[in-house]
């Protein structure tokens, strides 16, 4: 989690919000995934540049209107950029994209 974002001061204060967001995307069949997910997400993508004077109700509007496709694209890439998906020599990717 980057812990330097702007909007971490919010985070306690959004958590209802953040687990409501959760229980939608779990009842729409995206599977079960954690606050920290979704938090990571929002400072990562949505919110990568922050604006200096924001107001709690827009944190709030951002994440209920989080649009599930967004944050499922967001997960691929993020699973995809980590060492399980990756394949330690030249063969092995050759037999792979077979």
């Amino acid at each position: 989690m980057n812990s330097n974002h702007l909007y971490d001061q919010f985070r306690v204060q959004v958590e209802p919000a953040i687990r409501s967001k959760l229980e939608e995307l779990s009842v729409f069949g995206y599977g079960i995934h954690s606050e920290s997910q979704l938090w990571s997400f929002l400072t990562k993508k949505k919110w990568k540049k922050p604006k200096e004077e924001v107001y709690l109700f827009e944190i709030v509007q951002d994440i209920l209107t989080l649009k599930p496709g967004e944050f499922m694209s967001f997960q691929t890439v993020e699973a995809l950029k980590s060492s399980q998906f990756s394949l330690p020599n030249e063969e092995d990717w050759k037999e792979l994209l077979k």
